[in-house]
């Protein structure tokens, strides 16, 4: 079936982590917005979003923008653009207790494997409102530290095992490059995907996904558990070059 909406990831995927995307993705997706719809789900929060994606998206057609959709927080929020503003669609906040349990976790976690950071970078664990998310060396950490604190996700991955045990209620995803994202259980980027198809009439067989976190524990594999076609990058040159597929029709 042909391919009507292309979603991606933000971190790693169409841009660097924490960094806006570049000049010439920018142009590339708004080719893809000219004959495509995109949606794009992250572990960022909405202003993340703002900051890393909207603003170097710099994309002045409203027609255009009606195409695009934003699924903040791992798909825990979702906005639209309409009447010139983009507009908040949903958002399921977590409660004040939910998150207190969930820092209370991450606490346990860190003293169980005596994690201490020596330089820290802004917030370790940050409330995003829908969404509680571990950086381990901090949110606004230089991109060259986080690329050599776990490049293979050994780390993140037994810290989840841990937090699935204190929380086993939560959803708890690897995402990003040191990132652990935890929503409630039954949202994540698959739940994005199902509202996808509730609200906006998409077909899941009229989807592809392009993300850079497929892998089992990853927070773009519910994705792939759903069976969407997705399509699994390194980095942003790789989605470039993929995305040029998508445009000159090979998908």
């Amino acid at each position: 079936m042909q391919c009507r909406l292309v979603v991606f990831d933000l971190d790693g995927t169409l841009a660097k982590s924490k960094c806006q995307m570049d000049e010439e993705m920018s142009a590339i997706l708004q080719n893809l917005l000219k004959t495509k719809s995109v949606g794009v789900m992250s572990g960022g929060s909405y202003s993340q979003f703002q900051k890393q994606f909207l603003s170097s998206l710099k994309c002045n057609d409203n027609n255009l923008l009606k195409n695009l959709f934003l699924f903040p927080t791992c798909s825990t929020a979702f906005y639209r653009f309409g009447n010139g503003e983009w507009i908040k669609v949903y958002a399921e906040a977590l409660s004040e207790q939910e998150k207190r349990k969930i820092f209370d976790a991450f606490g346990k976690v860190f003293m169980g494997i005596s994690f201490s950071p020596e330089n820290v970078y802004g917030e370790i664990v940050e409330d995003r409102g829908s969404q509680v998310t571990f950086s381990a060396l901090g949110q606004q950490a230089p991109l060259e530290l986080k690329k050599e604190w776990d490049p293979d996700s050994k780390k993140r991955l037994q810290m989840k095992a841990l937090l699935e045990k204190h929380i086993p209620e939560f959803e708890i995803r690897i995402g990003g490059t040191t990132s652990i994202d935890v929503t409630r259980k039954g949202i994540d980027k698959q739940y994005g995907i199902k509202q996808i198809e509730k609200i906006l009439g998409f077909r899941k067989e009229e989807i592809i996904f392009v993300g850079d976190a497929l892998f089992e524990g990853g927070n773009d594999y519910p994705v792939r558990q759903y069976g969407v076609r997705c399509i699994e990058v390194a980095s942003p040159e790789d989605t470039k070059r993929e995305v040029l597929k998508i445009i000159s029709g090979q998908f």
